[in-house]
């Protein structure tokens, strides 16, 4: 009989390095899982509850809690916190339980960066991180696994944030800088990765030079947007799966709505690219990849803990 397993957030992110998890997780998501859309619930105050359930034959069942407060950064504190059950799927027994702000943090930026390895251009070099809540530090971090980036800019609406995020990442040693303006950073990036939870747009359809890739996580409910429906309309589209992104992707949802795209606009999901179809088809293609979570990325990331801790 199995132990059950407790790990914090230090012990996911001891043993969950970036390079290993993005592999991980090109090989798990090739294959179908079980994996119902993701319940959401509103809670007072803006917040959010969200329940992330997923089972894979010979791999578990997996069980995510979450919840979202938009307002933490006023106090703070993470706007995301989350738990992770992982059970056996032979005997329903449970395996572990993971602090998951962590998890999904990591996972979350190694699926982008997985999804930008089939879509950013290979000479890309430059890359605007739009947002700097928890995700951003782990958005710079991954992209940088699959792209070599000779400047990342950091946009944030509280320039001290912003500088202290651009403080530690230089630390490290990324080539960041704090973006003076908007509008200029994205119209030179080759990359653009949007993590903030804004209901209006931060990145205009106007701003893009052709062969640059948006990668759109941030706005997880179909009220939330971080581009307008031009960039959106302009752009090749692959998500991370299809009924997801058409029940809460609202950069997408908002866009249909206003008649820039229709649902056939959605070219094809992240298992495609892992395929081998949906890549860039050239250096002047306009490609957007919009995540709103898929749970599968949660087990393998799960799965591999428990490995690298055994």
């Amino acid at each position: 009989m199995h132990s059950l397993s407790f790990f914090t957030n230090a012990d996911v992110a001891a043993a969950l390095g970036y390079p290993q998890l993005i592999e991980a997780l090109r090989q798990g998501l090739a294959t179908p899982a079980d994996a119902p859309v993701r319940a959401s619930h509103a809670l007072p105050h803006d917040a959010s509850l969200l329940c992330m359930p997923v089972w894979q034959q010979g791999q578990g069942v997996g069980v995510k809690l979450v919840t979202v407060f938009p307002h933490n950064g006023e106090k703070g504190l993470p706007s995301v916190a989350a738990l992770f059950t992982l059970f056996d799927d032979a005997t329903g027994q449970p395996r572990a339980v993971l602090e998951a702000s962590e998890l999904t943090a990591r996972r979350t930026a190694c699926t982008s960066a997985l999804a930008a390895s089939a879509l950013a251009r290979q000479d890309a070099s430059r890359l605007l991180v739009v947002g700097t809540g928890t995700l951003a530090a782990h958005m710079v971090r991954a992209h940088s696994v699959v792209r070599e980036y000779q400047r990342v800019d950091i946009w944030g609406r509280h320039p001290d944030k912003t500088a202290e995020l651009v403080r530690q990442l230089a630390a490290e040693g990324y080539p960041v800088h704090v973006a003076p303006d908007l509008q200029t950073c994205a119209q030179q990036a080759d990359c653009i990765s949007c993590v903030t939870t804004s209901t209006s747009p931060l990145i205009l359809g106007d701003w893009l030079r052709p062969g640059t890739h948006l990668d759109l996580v941030g706005a997880f409910l179909p009220t939330m947007r971080e581009t307008d429906s031009a960039a959106v309309a302009r752009s090749r589209i692959v998500v991370d799966t299809r009924a997801g992104a058409l029940e809460e992707a609202g950069d997408l949802l908002l866009a249909i709505a206003e008649g820039a795209i229709t649902e056939q606009n959605i070219h094809f999901e992240l298992a495609d690219l892992l395929h081998g179809r949906g890549h860039r088809q050239g250096d002047s293609e306009i490609t957007l990849f919009k995540s709103v979570g898929y749970a599968l990325e949660d087990l393998i990331a799960a799965k591999l803990l428990l490995s690298n801790a055994g």
